[in-house]
Formats: C-alpha cells, sequence, structure tokens
C-alpha cells in the first residue's frame, strides 16, 4: 500500500489557524514519550499520531488482555488472545494508522535505572500510568532537566489532567505534596466509563498541540476534573508553585534517585508485580525447561505460564506478572522457583 502524502493527512487540520502550515511542521519536527499505553495512553498516543507528531515513544509494562477492549482504543480480540504487550500492539496500530510517524515501541517499566534513556530527548512527556508511583518519577525526572509533561487519569465517570510546565506552573509534588496513603480505588474495584477515558484524554492531547506547535501562552494553568456522568466539571488554580515544594522549589528528586521505590508490588486485580533486578531471559529456553512442570505459550515478547491457580508473564529483562494473588511471599516464592532467585 502506497504511503500518503502530508497534504492528504492533515489538510484539514493545517486549514485549523491555530496550526496552519508552520504549526504542523512543528509537530513532524517533536518527540513525544508517551509512559503508559492503557486507557487514557492509547487514546492519547492515538491522537497524537495521528495529529502527526513526528516521533512517539510508547512505554509500557503490561501485555493486552480482554477486560482492557472496553476502553483501550488501540487494541482487539487478537491482541488480547495473544497477550501482545500494549506497546507493541499500540506501535503497530498507530504505525498502520499514519505511516508518516515514527512509532517506537518499549516493552518496560519506567524506573530510576532507565528513565533518562527513555525520556531524555523528548519534548514532551505524557502520562498514562496507572499509579502515582511513577508520575511522581515523571515529575521528578521532568523537573530535573526541564521538560514538560501532562498528567492525566481517569476512574469511574471522572477525567483529571493538569500540564507541569516546569519553572512556570505547580509540579506535581506542589499539588499532591505526599503520595496517597492505603487503599486507593481502581479502575478494577471502582469501574471506568470509556467516554470519561476519551474526554480527559482528548483534552490532554488538545494541550499537547498547544505546546508543540508554539501556542504555549494557551496551555491551562489548572487543574482540571471532569465527571462525564454527573455533567460537572471544576478546576483548581496550578499556576503558582508551593513556596516548599520539595521537588520545584527545594530540587529534592527523591523518586528520581529510588528512594524508597518498591520492586515488588500489587499490579491491577489480584496480580503482583515483581522486577528486583534486571537479568536477561532466553524465552525460548525458559519456554522448554517449563514445559514439565505446566502449561506455557510464548509469542516472542512475552513467556505465559500456568501452574495451578497461578499464571506467570514474564518478559525478557526478568520481569513478571503473576497472577492469582496478592501475596507479596507466594509471588515471590513462584518467581524463584520457575526462574531462579
Amino acid at each position: 500500500m502506497p504511503t500518503l502524502s502530508s497534504n492528504e493527512i492533515y489538510s484539514r487540520q493545517i486549514l485549523f489557524r491555530g496550526i496552519g502550515e508552520e504549526g504542523q511542521q512543528k509537530l513532524q519536527n517533536s518527540r513525544v514519550a508517551i509512559v503508559g499505553c492503557g486507557a487514557t495512553g492509547s487514546v492519547i498516543a492515538s491522537l497524537l499520531a495521528r495529529a502527526g507528531v513526528g516521533f512517539l515513544r510508547i512505554i509500557d509494562r503490561d501485555y493486552v488482555e480482554p477486560s482492557n477492549l472496553q476502553r483501550q482504543i488501540l487494541f482487539d480480540e487478537d491482541d488480547a488472545a495473544k497477550f501482545i504487550p500494549k506497546a507493541v500492539a499500540a506501535a503497530k496500530r498507530l504505525s498502520a494508522c499514519n505511516s508518516n510517524v515514527k512509532v517506537e515501541s518499549q516493552v518496560a517499566d519506567l524506573t530510576p535505572h532507565n528513565v533518562e534513556s527513555l525520556l531524555a530527548d523528548c519534548t514532551l512527556i505524557m502520562d498514562g500510568t496507572d499509579n502515582f508511583e511513577t508520575r511522581y518519577l515523571i515529575n521528578d525526572f521532568a523537573i530535573a532537566k526541564n521538560i514538560p509533561w501532562i498528567y492525566t487519569a481517569a476512574i469511574g465517570s471522572i477525567g483529571v489532567t493538569m500540564n507541569i510546565l516546569p519553572g512556570e506552573t505547580a509540579c506535581m509534588a506542589c499539588m499532591f505534596p505526599d503520595s496517597p496513603n492505603g487503599a486507593m480505588e481502581t479502575c478494577e474495584t471502582f469501574g471506568i466509563l470509556n467516554a470519561a477515558v476519551a474526554g480527559i484524554g482528548a483534552s490532554a492531547s488538545s494541550e499537547a498541540l498547544k505546546f508543540l506547535t508554539g501556542a504555549k501562552a494557551l496551555m491551562r494553568r489548572t487543574l482540571l476534573t471532569e465527571d462525564v456522568w454527573w455533567t460537572d466539571r471544576a478546576e483548581l488554580p496550578a499556576e503558582a508553585q508551593r513556596a516548599d515544594c520539595r521537588c520545584c522549589v527545594r530540587r529534592e528528586f527523591t523518586h528520581l534517585s529510588g528512594e524508597n521505590r518498591p520492586h515488588i508490588a500489587l499490579c491491577g486485580s489480584n496480580s503482583v508485580q515483581i522486577h528486583e533486578k534486571t537479568r536477561t531471559i532466553d524465552l525460548a529456553e525458559l519456554e522448554q525447561r517449563l514445559l514439565p512442570h505446566g502449561t506455557v505459550r510464548c509469542n516472542g515478547f512475552a513467556l505465559r505460564f500456568w501452574r495451578g491457580p497461578y499464571q506467570l508473564t514474564i518478559f525478557p529483562d526478568g520481569r513478571a506478572i503473576i497472577k492469582g494473588t496478592t501475596d507479596v511471599g507466594v509471588a515471590r516464592s513462584l518467581y524463584a522457583r520457575f526462574l531462579g532467585a
């Protein structure tokens, strides 16, 4: 199939006076990292790819599951059946809808050890994650390196987003000085509407386009909350830095340094992620080794192993997601038994 020209793809967008030919060229020259390609991340990735952002790096640690399909617009049933990593499936779909955009997939968990290599060369960072630990890491890195980023989240019928412009607006640590303590509602426990995801993802994407085309003065300086079910909207001022902010004022980057970062954590519904150290795993060799002990499937990107009530999904960097338990001790024992300590 022949590649379509930029004039064919972006003609209606170029007609919009806020972008025009000059703005479209700026989009083509931009590099954006999207951390997390689940619900909000897949909406953002789709919109930015179709808008013509020249380079997109999709970073996601997870694989496609059937429960994702209700709201994660880049994936289909075949991706779920083959447990394709989200970053890989997303890159394939985005490249198919706009071959003029270079899409790079990174099947990885963003950590203090790899954050520099994954984010430093990008113009803008978009948040599509589902946890505050990773968001605080992004915030530390973005403030330290003076890279703007856009926070986005959705749960139930509510979407939330905020632009963080280093040196100009409040950062995440200004607005939320401490990580939420105790149990938090998640999509698995509270549910989520795909319309809430689409709405807030579109809001975040429009802010990204403003920044990338040089219309930064038009960007919102508030924390926006929208409820698509109860038709409610609120904005909290986020223009001023908090005088004692440990991140953007005191320059204490505790999450970037890796202080107190968990290497074993609950990961979604009834599962635990283990990523204590990077170790190269030969998936083909592991498949042969595990065959006598249970059911094994390998797609080249990850290996899935069923043993009794447990399901282990193992990635080439040694990371594993153990489904069927929230007991860290059980998860660690299974990991050590079948992959070694």
